[in-house]
Order: C-alpha cells, then sequence, then structure tokens
C-alpha cells in the first residue's frame, strides 16, 4: 500500500536531518528537544480520571490509573512506553495510559522504567519484571482481580515481551501481551530495515543508536535484549501484535506472531498499512491510532 495520507503529511513536516551525526548526539539534549517539540498536544487529552496515583513497585516508579470510580477488583494491564529506552516517561505518556485505561476498564499501571545510557541493558527489563512480579504478590494493593496483562510499544513492547516470558518461567499466568510495533531482535538484519531505512520517520541507524546506548556490548541473541531468540515459545500467553508497514521493525514482530503461533500460542496480528512506526500514540496525527487503540483495548477485553 502506499503512505498513507497522514502519514505523507506528517513526513513533510517532520522530516529527518540527513546530516545528523548520531555518534555525537547526547540523550540528555535529545530528551529535551523531544520535551519541546510540540507533540504533547497529538498524544490525546489527559482525560480527568477518578483515579490517578504515583506509587512504586519494589522501589520502581509507577503511575496508577482507574476509570472505574469504585473500588470492586479489576483486571490489570501494565503498560510501558516506547522511546528506544533512552526517551519518554510516564509523564509524557500520560494521554495514552490514561486512554488504555478508558477503552479497557481495567487498572492500568504505566511502569516509569529506567533509562539507557545512564542505566543500560538490562535495566529496562529488570525493571519491567519487578512491577509484573509485584502485581501478583500485592493483588489487594493493585486492586487487582488476578487477571494481569502487559501491553507495551515499540520498547516498551520490547520489555513487555521479555517480561511475558520471564512470567511464564517463574509460573505466573499472565491474561495477555500486547506489543505495538515492537523491538523483538536487535540483529536489524530483516528486509523492512533495507526498505526503510531512510525517509520514514524511525531511520535504521537511529534505531541501531538506540540499541547501543541500550545494548553496549550485550549478546544480541540474548533473549533479555531480543526476545524473537527465545528458543521455546510454547507456553506463553496469547499475544495481539500490532505492526506498521512502514517501520523497520515491521518484520521481527510479525516474525514473532508467526513463532507464537507455530507453538501453539494464540496470536493475532495486524499491520496498519500505510502507518509509520509511531503511529499509535499520536491520534491527533493519525486516524489510524484510534484504530488501532480500540483494536487493542477490545482484544484485552476478551481475554479479561
Amino acid at each position: 500500500m502506499p503512505l498513507h495520507p497522514q502519514a505523507r503529511e506528517y513526513l513533510a513536516r517532520y522530516p529527518s536531518d540527513p546530516n545528523a551525526d548520531l555518534a555525537a548526539l547526547d540523550p540528555d539534549a535529545i530528551r529535551e528537544m523531544r520535551a519541546q517539540d510540540g507533540m504533547a498536544a497529538y498524544r490525546g487529552p489527559l482525560t480527568k480520571l477518578p483515579f490517578v496515583r504515583d506509587e512504586s513497585a519494589e522501589g520502581v516508579p509507577i503511575r496508577v490509573y482507574r476509570a472505574d470510580p469504585g473500588d470492586r477488583p479489576l483486571p490489570v494491564v501494565v503498560y510501558f512506553h516506547g522511546g528506544g529506552w533512552v526517551l519518554g516517561s510516564v509523564k509524557r505518556n500520560d494521554a495514552a495510559a490514561r486512554d488504555l485505561a478508558i477503552r479497557t476498564g481495567a487498572v492500568v499501571v504505566s511502569v516509569d522504567y529506567r533509562l539507557a545510557p545512564e542505566h543500560p541493558f538490562p535495566a529496562a527489563a529488570d525493571d519491567a519484571w519487578t512491577v509484573v512480579r509485584d502485581i501478583f504478590a500485592r493483588p489487594a494493593f493493585y486492586q487487582s482481580n488476578g487477571a494481569v496483562a502487559v501491553s507495551g510499544e515499540s520498547a516498551g513492547g520490547n520489555v513487555a515481551a521479555v517480561a511475558a516470558w520471564q512470567a511464564r518461567d517463574a509460573g505466573l499466568r499472565l491474561a495477555h501481551q500486547v506489543l505495538v510495533c515492537p523491538v523483538l531482535d536487535v540483529a536489524m538484519d530483516t528486509p523492512s530495515y533495507t526498505d526503510y531505512a531512510k525517509g520514514f520517520g524511525l531511520e535504521a541507524a537511529e534505531m541501531a543508536w538506540f540499541v547501543r546506548q541500550y545494548a553496549r556490548d550485550a549478546d544480541p541473541a540474548d533473549p533479555l535484549l531480543s526476545p524473537l531468540r527465545l528458543p521455546d515459545l510454547s507456553g506463553l500467553p496469547p499475544a495481539t501484535i500490532v505492526t506498521a508497514e512502514y517501520d523497520v521493525l515491521r518484520d521481527e514482530g510479525e516474525r514473532y506472531a508467526a513463532r507464537l503461533t507455530k507453538a501453539g500460542v494464540p496470536a493475532a496480528l495486524r499491520r496498519f498499512e500505510g502507518a509509520l512506526h509511531g503511529f499509535s500514540v499520536l491520534p491527533g496525527l493519525f486516524d489510524q491510532a484510534v484504530e488501532a487503540r480500540e483494536y487493542v483495548a477490545e482484544r484485552l477485553r476478551e481475554s479479561f
């Protein structure tokens, strides 16, 4: 499919800099630049909820959202933001977490996992697993009814997928895993990395820079870093995987869905034709973001 008209407009308004020296980029400078990028208005409304509270899960900062005004136990969705393990925060993704709580009717726990390069691999994965484990250990604190799912976008999809297999190996049953445009293999050798290396938002060189900040000298085949390399996918929780057609990460997400299915894990894959990486977090720019969010929420509601 050709680029969606809204994707073409986005690329015209926010072209990449072909002269950027990625090796010289300073993570703090990028964070400051992204904080001032004017995208906040496109991330969706900060809908008022009856319950929003900052808490801690064994030292990991979290923000807990609840759209239901009562106190009855509910399912819990653990939400991991994107940003290449370097960028992003609970605050920056506040609107997305609120939207997820409204659409699913679940308690949403948004995780402020540690960022690279200050906290390299496996810090983000360790924090993700800490929070998931804590929700199972303290269901009353989270007002959980025992049904727990993980959901993440981009690098957040990476740590969500890792937490899913860690939960399986620990004997903790997750109801579902949602992976949206996820990073699942840092080998970066798929056809989509070649086809969409430049000019489509997230570029191959940029993704390689993110991987270097997080992974450093880690083995790229380590499933804690590349869950697509996990030898045995059987017994993992049912999955919903969303990919974007014009995304360097597309093929690894679709390969993961195929491997899950082959391993006997129910896995629904939906590719959004003509879409760019990260479209789902910008409902103010992409109509497909709203469609993707409702699709994900429906899948989560069904799993609960």
